[in-house]
C-alpha cells in the first residue's frame, strides 16, 4: 500500500473518530477501528466497534444517517482533495479479534487457578 493512501487513511479515521465522538449519544461506545477505501478511492467505509453489543445495530443506523454530516465535516478539513462517498459498517475482523483475547483470557485465568 501506498504512503499516501495511508496518509489518506490515517486522516479518515481521526475524522470520523472526532466526528463520532462529537455526534454520537451517549448510549453505546462507538470506536473507529479502521477505513476501508475503494481502488479509485470514491467510496470508503468507516469500521467500528460498539459497545453494548446489543447496540450494534442502533449505532450502524445512526451512523448511515448521518453520512452527508460526515461528508460535509470531511470535506471541511480536506478542501481542494478529491472525498469518498462514505458508508459505516461493524469491523467484523476486529470483533473475531477481541474474541479470541477473550477466550484466550478467560482460558489463561482458569488454567492458573489450578
Amino acid at each position: 500500500m501506498a504512503f499516501h493512501e495511508e496518509k489518506i487513511k490515517s486522516q479518515l479515521i481521526m475524522l470520523a473518530a472526532q466526528f463520532v465522538a462529537r455526534e454520537a449519544s451517549r448510549q453505546s461506545i462507538i470506536t473507529v477501528t479502521g477505513i476501508s477505501l475503494s481502488r479509485d478511492g470514491n467510496h470508503a467505509t468507516v469500521l467500528c466497534t460498539v459497545l453494548p453489543e446489543a447496540k450494534e445495530a442502533e449505532a450502524i443506523d445512526f451512523l448511515r444517517r448521518q453520512r452527508t454530516d460526515f461528508y460535509q465535516f470531511v470535506l471541511n478539513y480536506t478542501k481542494g482533495r478529491k472525498t469518498p462517498l462514505f458508508d459505516f459498517s461493524i469491523d467484523v475482523g476486529e470483533k473475531s479479534r477481541q474474541r479470541l483475547d477473550k477466550l484466550f483470557t478467560d482460558d489463561k485465568l482458569s488454567h492458573d487457578s489450578k
